[in-house]
């Protein structure tokens, strides 16, 4: 829990399993999340060996962050857990009545 935990880390993995991607996309991709809180997630990952950041030497410089070897060993875990938020989800919008609901 240590190497996922943080709020949006499963969230830039799960992103990342699709392919490679620049910061300005996951950016776009996870709405809410700070450039400062996407930074310090992305490079925790890159600390711990999950992603890759590669810059390219060119005119704006482009950076692109991937998923490791190590990283795509979560591939089945990021997918379940997406699974079942789904489904967890479902259950408590047909369990709570719709006044209840708190916003969120």
């Amino acid at each position: 829990m240590e190497i996922l935990g943080g709020r949006w880390k499963l969230a830039i993995l799960k992103q990342l399993v699709a392919g490679t991607h620049r910061f300005g996309e996951l950016r776009r991709a996870l709405p809410g999340v700070t450039q400062r809180m996407l930074t310090r997630q992305l490079r925790e990952l890159e600390k711990d060996g999950l992603v890759s950041r590669t810059v390219y030497r060119e005119v704006p410089p482009r950076v692109e962050y991937a998923l490791t070897d190590i990283g795509h060993s979560l591939d089945a875990i990021t997918d379940e857990l997406d699974k079942w938020g789904h489904w967890y989800r479902e259950q408590v919008r047909d369990a709570v009545p719709s006044g209840s609901r708190t916003p969120g």
